[in-house]
């Protein structure tokens, strides 16, 4: 069973972990926190983009030789392939850590899987940890590969006067305004791992999708009120929606606060408005 102290650094590398949204796709937000025998913090790291260092590798390089005989806590199943970047189960092995706390297996592991190779090479691992909390950054990325098609999030200002100036986007891959221009979240924060179209896809919404993944995109930001966002709901194609709720406009009519078909997940008064978070009302998310 988990101590607490390795509960404590798995919630420190699901923060961490978030810090690769809108960049690492089409790989998944991995964050990693490294213990030393005594259970002390000696590194942690995430997994920035496509062809980088995993989330274990950046933290056992921050860790260095205290990482011997010490813990490794990370969000998803350390990979068992070697890409672009080596296998992340072979660096915690010759790293000399002596346990590996996992809170989600990771469906596209090859062969049978990392967890099963560090077993074999003696390492102890602990599957499950705060699974459910880790999903939340995972979300996106498992949703997406469950599908093949995008998570896809609408946002809008409930009284459409704003636009949704300042909303932060940086967290996803895509964004597509009301115009229909569609860019990067982060430009650039890709790097060469896919290339958007300039503006959003015709015709068939879910072919356009598959399409958008084809290229990459794990996540898709659609902004304002009328438009893409609309049609995408009513097609059942909108997992999540964030609607700000000026101060001014408290009074805006209920139907707004969701749209049909979605439920409230979570209400937060950010400065000098309220943002209200939707999710579709269909079956919860599972990972597979």
């Amino acid at each position: 069973m988990a101590s607490v102290g390795e509960v404590a650094a798995m919630r420190r590398a699901i923060a961490v972990s978030a810090l690769g949204l809108g960049t690492t796709s089409p790989n998944p937000p991995v964050g990693c926190v490294i213990l030393d025998t005594s259970g002390c913090v000696i590194g942690e790291g995430f997994h920035r983009r496509k062809g980088e260092a995993h989330a274990e590798g950046n933290a056992l390089a921050a860790a260095g030789a205290a990482a011997v005989g010490g813990t490794a806590v990370v969000t998803l199943e350390p990979c068992n392939h070697v890409g672009r970047a080596p296998a992340c189960r072979a660096l915690l092995i010759e790293a000399g850590v002596a346990r590996v706390v996992v809170a989600v297996i990771d469906p596209t592991s090859r062969g049978e899987g990392g967890v099963a190779e560090l077993r074999r090479a003696g390492v102890d691992v602990e599957v499950g940890v705060l699974a459910g909390e880790a999903e939340l950054v995972l979300r996106p990325w498992l949703t997406a590969l469950e599908r093949g098609a995008p998570f896809v999030t609408w946002t809008y200002d409930a009284g459409d006067h704003r636009q949704l100036a300042g909303f932060d986007v940086h967290g996803y891959d895509a964004v597509v305004g009301p115009d229909g221009r569609l860019r990067e979240g982060a430009p650039g924060g890709h790097g060469d791992t896919f290339v958007l179209p300039g503006e959003m896809p015709q015709g068939d919404p879910e072919k356009v999708l598959q399409t958008l993944h084809a290229a990459g995109v794990r996540s898709l930001l659609v902004l304002g009120k009328h438009g893409f966002g609309e049609f995408y709901a009513a097609a059942g194609l909108v997992d999540e929606v964030l609607i700000r709720l000026p101060g001014r406009e408290a009074s805006s009519p209920v139907s707004e606060l969701p749209p049909a078909g979605f439920r409230i997940s979570a209400v937060r008064r950010l400065e000098d408005h309220v943002l209200v978070q939707a999710q579709g009302e269909g079956p919860p998310f599972r990972a597979r």
